[in-house]
Order: structure tokens, then C-alpha cells, then sequence
């Protein structure tokens, strides 16, 4: 009587067989691996670095917007709201700012009417006058945009944008850290050299990766590169792939 092996037993049966394929693909691969490594006379192996660092200069962005009848009438709102914010400015000791070009757009209203032909008709004129900032002084410029609202009770609503952080020494750390990622290539390569029985000779060809800047311990990544302005700490991360003859 042949007895039909239960639906556990069959599982198990399947499970070490594909245990057992597994083992031999990957102590085949390796022997190729190796069998590779003495018939080559080069390796190439990738290396990388990285460095967290914090930002050395703020960028701030800020506007406001004054909006009058008369186009002449509203520039003196604007040249008088200006005066204000540039006196909450130099009272924090900021006294190095760019104006942008004032931003002028019409006010137009277009009556209630069935008829979608209707003319909309000029009721007034806005102004906008955007300001922006650069300091080393990150932790004044951070509170600086907290405590732009005061302006508020001089009737001046400043709009403050998103602070953007550069760190300016980053062409020096990419120098630094492409040295650096080539030193644990090299290291790579040697403990896949001696694995193989072979050592390494010299450095054939070095190609540099796209650097990566990133808020603090991300691992994103692009193919132009990321340059991160959003944090103020952030995390470098340099890739170099080195050729190596081997002896």
C-alpha cells in the first residue's frame, strides 16, 4: 500500500531541496569568483566616505506687500514699510541685506454679470518687496524669523520664507573625502586580493562618483547629486571605484 507523503512532510521536502540549490549556486559563484581573481590582473572595487558636518551660513527670504488705489500712493506705503523693516533690522544688528526689484501687479474686480465678456475693471495696485539675508549668525537669523511678526503691530505684515543652509566648505570636504573613499577602496581590494591569493600592485584608474549631500543620516541619492539646503546639520557621502592591478 503506498502511502502519499502528508502536506507538511512535502513542504520540508521542498524546503531543503531549495536549501540545498541554494548552497551549491553560491559555493559555485564563489569558486568562479575566485577562478576569476587569478586569471584577472585587475580588481575593481567601489569605496566610499563620509562626513557629517553643520552649516556655516544662513540664507533668509522674506516679503511684503502694500496695495493702494493709486500706484503712486501705494509706493509711499511701500517706501514707508520698508523704513519700518529696515529699522527692525538695524536694531538686531543686520545691516547687510538685498532688495529685489518691487513686483507690481494690478487690482482688477469684474462685476457680478451672466455675460463672461464683461471687462474686469482696475480697483487698485499691489506692490511686493522681497528682501533676502546672508549670515554666518545662524542662530540670530533663526530667531530673527520668529520674531518678524512684531512688525505686525507697525502695520507691516513680513512674510518670512524658509531658511536655506549652505555649508560653504564642501568643494574642500569633497577633495578631502575622494581621498579618503580611495583609501577604503584600496582596503576593499586587498581583502578580496588575499581571498583570492593574490596582492595588489598599484592604483590602474580612479573614477569619481556623484557626491551626495543629504539632511543628517539620510541615504538618499540622485544621479546628479543631492545638495541639501533644508537642514542645518547634514550628512557627505563621496563614492570613488578604483582599478587596481594585482600581482
Amino acid at each position: 500500500m503506498t502511502t502519499t507523503p502528508t502536506r507538511p512532510h512535502l513542504f520540508g521536502l521542498l524546503a531543503g531541496l531549495f536549501l540545498a540549490t541554494g548552497l551549491c549556486l553560491a559555493s559555485f559563484l564563489l569558486t568562479r569568483t575566485w577562478t576569476h581573481l587569478h586569471e584577472a590582473g585587475v580588481i575593481d572595487v567601489t569605496g566610499s566616505a563620509r562626513k557629517n558636518v553643520r552649516s556655516d551660513l544662513v540664507v533668509w527670504r522674506c516679503h511684503f506687500a502694500v496695495d493702494d488705489e493709486s500706484l503712486l500712493a501705494a509706493n509711499e506705503q511701500l517706501k514707508a514699510s520698508l523704513a519700518k523693516v529696515e529699522h527692525f533690522l538695524r536694531a538686531r544688528a543686520i545691516t547687510d541685506h538685498l532688495l529685489a526689484p518691487v513686483q507690481i501687479r494690478e487690482l482688477t474686480s469684474r462685476p457680478k454679470s451672466d455675460d463672461a465678456e464683461t471687462a474686469a475693471r482696475r480697483i487698485g495696485y499691489q506692490l511686493t518687496q522681497s528682501i533676502m539675508l546672508k549670515s554666518s549668525d545662524i542662530d540670530g537669523i533663526q530667531r530673527l524669523s520668529r520674531d518678524c511678526s512684531q512688525l505686525l503691530n507697525e502695520g507691516v505684515a513680513l512674510v518670512s520664507g524658509d531658511l536655506s543652509f549652505i555649508y560653504t566648505k564642501a568643494s574642500e570636504a569633497k577633495v578631502e573625502m575622494m581621498a579618503e573613499a580611495t583609501r577604503d577602496a584600496r582596503l576593499r581590494a586587498e581583502q578580496i586580493a588575499t581571498q583570492g591569493g593574490r596582492r595588489l600592485k598599484e592604483l590602474r584608474a580612479a573614477r569619481m562618483g556623484v557626491v551626495q549631500i543629504n539632511p543628517l543620516y539620510s541615504t538618499a541619492t540622485s544621479w546628479e547629486g543631492n545638495n541639501d539646503a533644508s537642514s542645518l546639520d547634514k550628512t557627505i557621502t563621496a563614492t570613488v571605484t578604483a582599478t587596481f592591478s594585482l600581482h
